[in-house]
C-alpha cells in the first residue's frame, strides 16, 4: 500500500459509513471512464509520440500548478510556460522539474496534490512523497517511462480505461488531427466538441476577422445575420461528422436574450460593423445562446455554457504569454433571470439538453438545482475548476440532490489538459460520491442496493446518457 494513495481516502471516519463506502467504491472502482468534456490535445492521440519529459508532460501545460507556484513568486518563464513573443523561457526540464520539487509543499491540502500523487504512485510507481531530495529520482524514473511504448498517448488512454473522451476545438479549427485519429484505424474513441467563442463573442481577440475567415472555410456570407447563422449549422455538422456531440459555451455571463429574427438582424450588422457600445456586445453574445440552444435542438448536440469566470484577469500576463495561464477568476452569476430568455423559447423542451456550470456556488440550492429540477431541458454540470475537489463535489451533491435528484445531474467530467490526471479525478469523484451515498443508507435515506445502483450511474451511465455517447 503507498503512504501517499490511502485505500479509504476520502471516505467517512466512522466505521459502518467507511464499510458501505468501500463496498460501493468496489462496485465502480474499475468501471470505463467516460471524459465527455476535456481539453486534452488530440494531437497526442493523432500522433502517439512519446511525451517529451516530465516537465512538459506534468509542469507546463497545467495552469493549476503553475497558477499557485506564480502565486508564491515563481516566474512562469522559470516554468517554461511559453511567451507569445519568443522571449526566453527555461527549457531545461530537469532544471524545471527541480524548482517545481522545491515548493511541492505549497500543494498540502490541494486537489492538485491528491491528482499528482496518484499519478506518482500509480502511473510510474514512485510511492514516497516528492521531495527537493529526491527529485531527480523522480525525474529519471519519469523521463524512463515515458520513452516506453506502453506510456505512450494510445497506450495511456487504453491503460485508463478510457471508454470515450471528448476535446474541445474552436470553430476556425480544421480538425486534422480527429480525421488522423479517425483514419488510423485505432479502436479508441476520441471525438471533438463545438467551441464557437472566437466568432460569437465580439469581445474576443480578432473577432472581425474570425468571421471573415468563418465565411471563408463555410462558404457563407458571413457578413449578413442570416448566412452567419448558415456558417454555424454547417460548422456544427462537420464537428458532427467528426465526433462531436456537444457545443461549448464559455461565456462571461449566463445572459440570454430571445430577440425577434429582424431586431437580431439588426444588431448583427452593427456588432459586424464594429459596434463600441458595451450593451450591444453583451445582448449579442446573449442572443447567440439562445441561437445556439435553437441549433441544438434541429442537430442533436448538447449544449454545455462554462459561465463566471472573468479570464485573463491579469492584462500584464495576458500580454506575454496569452490566454488560459491562471488568471481566471471565479465571478458572481445569475441564472434566474439570466436564463430565462431562454427558457422561455426551449426550456420545456424534452429533445434538448442544456448542461450549467457555475464558479458562483452561491447558485446551486437557491437558483441552478430548482431550475434543472423542473424544466426538462436543464441539467447540472458537475462540480467545476475551481471547485473540481473532493469539498467542492460534497457541496455540490449537498446543495443540489434534494431539489434536482440525480438524475437531473450528468455524472462527472474531468475537464482537463493534464491527460495523466484523468484517472486520479475520476476516482476522487467516484470515492466522494460512493462516501455521499454512504451516509444516506446509514441514515436510513437510501437502501444499500439502490446505492450501489446511484453509484454506478454517477460514476459511468449519466454521463453516457447526458451527452448522448
Amino acid at each position: 500500500m503507498s503512504a501517499l494513495t490511502h485505500p479509504d481516502r476520502l471516505f467517512p471516519a466512522e466505521d459502518r459509513m467507511r464499510s458501505v463506502a468501500r463496498a460501493l467504491y468496489e462496485g465502480v472502482k474499475g468501471l470505463p471512464i467516460v471524459s465527455p468534456h476535456g481539453h486534452t490535445d488530440p494531437r497526442w492521440y493523432a500522433l502517439d509520440e512519446p511525451f517529451s519529459d516530465p516537465s512538459q508532460l506534468l509542469i507546463v501545460p497545467d495552469h493549476y500548478i503553475f497558477r499557485m507556484l506564480f502565486s508564491q513568486g515563481v516566474r512562469l518563464e522559470d516554468l517554461g510556460v511559453p511567451t507569445l513573443d519568443g522571449s526566453p523561457v527555461e527549457t531545461d526540464g530537469r532544471k524545471i522539474w527541480h524548482l517545481f520539487a522545491e515548493n511541492y509543499y505549497l500543494f498540502r491540502g490541494t486537489p492538485t496534490r491528491l491528482w499528482l500523487d496518484h499519478v506518482f504512485s500509480d502511473l510510474f510507481g514512485l510511492d514516497d512523497l516528492l521531495t527537493p531530495e529526491n527529485a531527480d529520482r523522480f525525474y529519471d524514473t519519469i523521463a524512463e517511462k515515458l520513452q516506453g511504448d506502453d506510456y505512450r498517448p494510445r497506450a495511456l488512454f487504453e491503460r485508463f480505461n478510457i471508454e470515450v473522451i471528448a476535446t474541445t476545438e474552436g470553430a476556425l479549427d480544421d480538425l486534422r488531427w480527429h480525421r488522423m485519429i479517425r483514419d488510423s484505424g485505432w479502436s479508441g474513441r476520441v471525438v471533438t466538441a463545438y467551441r464557437p467563442d472566437a466568432v460569437v463573442d465580439p469581445d474576443f481577440q480578432g473577432f472581425s476577422g474570425n468571421l471573415d475567415r468563418f465565411g471563408e472555410i463555410t462558404g457563407c456570407d458571413t457578413g449578413t445575420w442570416s448566412g452567419y447563422l448558415d456558417a454555424h449549422r454547417r460548422r456544427r455538422a462537420f464537428f458532427k461528422e467528426h465526433g462531436a456531440t456537444s457545443s461549448d459555451h464559455g461565456h462571461a455571463t449566463a445572459e440570454t436574450a430571445n430577440l425577434s429574427d429582424a431586431a437580431a438582424g439588426e444588431l448583427f450588422n452593427r456588432i459586424r460593423s464594429g459596434s463600441e457600445d458595451e450593451r450591444e456586445r453583451r445582448l449579442f453574445r446573449a442572443q447567440m445562446l439562445t441561437e445556439m440552444a435553437k441549433m441544438s435542438l434541429d442537430d442533436g448536440l448538447v449544449l454545455q455554457i462554462h459561465p463566471g469566470s472573468w479570464r485573463n484577469h491579469a492584462p500584464a500576463v495576458m500580454r506575454k504569454f496569452g490566454r488560459d495561464k491562471g488568471f481566471d477568476i471565479p465571478t458572481r452569476t445569475d441564472y434566474v433571470s439570466a436564463l430565462k430568455p431562454l427558457l422561455d423559447c426551449v426550456g420545456t423542451e424534452p429533445g434538448l439538453s442544456v448542461v450549467l456550470f457555475t464558479l458562483d456556488e452561491t447558485s446551486y440550492a437557491r437558483e441552478l438545482a430548482p431550475l434543472a429540477g423542473v424544466y426538462p431541458a436543464l441539467r447540472l454540470g458537475p462540480a467545476w475548476w475551481f471547485h473540481d475537489s473532493p469539498e467542492g463535489m460534497r457541496r455540490f451533491r449537498e446543495m443540489t440532490t434534494e431539489t434536482a435528484g440525480f438524475y437531473n445531474t450528468v455524472g462527472f467530467n474531468d475537464d482537463t489538459r493534464a491527460f495523466p490526471s484523468i484517472p486520479a479525478r475520476h476516482d476522487v469523484a467516484r470515492r466522494v460520491d460512493c462516501a455521499f451515498l454512504a451516509r444516506l443508507v446509514a441514515e436510513h435515506r437510501l437502501g444499500e442496493d439502490e446505492a450501489h445502483e446511484v453509484a454506478r450511474e454517477l460514476a459511468y451511465a449519466l454521463a453516457k446518457k447526458a451527452y448522448r455517447l
